[in-house]
């Protein structure tokens, strides 16, 4: 069994910051990719930003470039992800994601993912 677990979510007015954590545990699986999504009440899961453990890569969503940013540990057993500069906009449940794919993907997309979390809810007001 795997599980991820995020923490660090929050209400916070905008122009602040947060910090989302998430770590794996359980059995040991293929961990090529690591990422964060997000779900406003009403819209579609989208991709937030993603680490490709072995490209040493990141990549973001547009919307956030800039002002977050996704780090992760040595053993690839933790992500995180800095928020600053939050705006209303940015407030939906945020969801760690891992995948055990091949490094081939973009890690881009949901379906990319194998392992998700329950999720962290983040509330930016104005």
């Amino acid at each position: 069994q795997v599980q991820l677990v995020e923490s660090g979510g929050g209400l916070v007015q905008a122009g602040g910051s947060l910090r989302l954590s998430c770590a794996a545990s359980g059995r040991a699986f293929n961990n090529y990719a690591m990422g964060w999504f997000r779900q406003a009440p009403g819209k579609e899961r989208e991709f937030v930003a993603r680490i490709n453990w072995s490209a040493a890569s990141t990549a973001y969503t547009d919307s956030v470039k800039g002002r977050f940013t996704i780090s992760g540990d040595n053993a690839r057993k933790t992500v995180y992800m800095q928020m600053n500069s939050l705006k209303p906009e940015d407030t939906a449940v945020y969801y760690c994601a891992a995948s055990t794919g091949y490094s081939p993907r973009s890690y881009t997309s949901t379906y990319e993912y194998d392992y998700w979390g329950q999720g962290t809810q983040v509330t930016v007001s104005s």
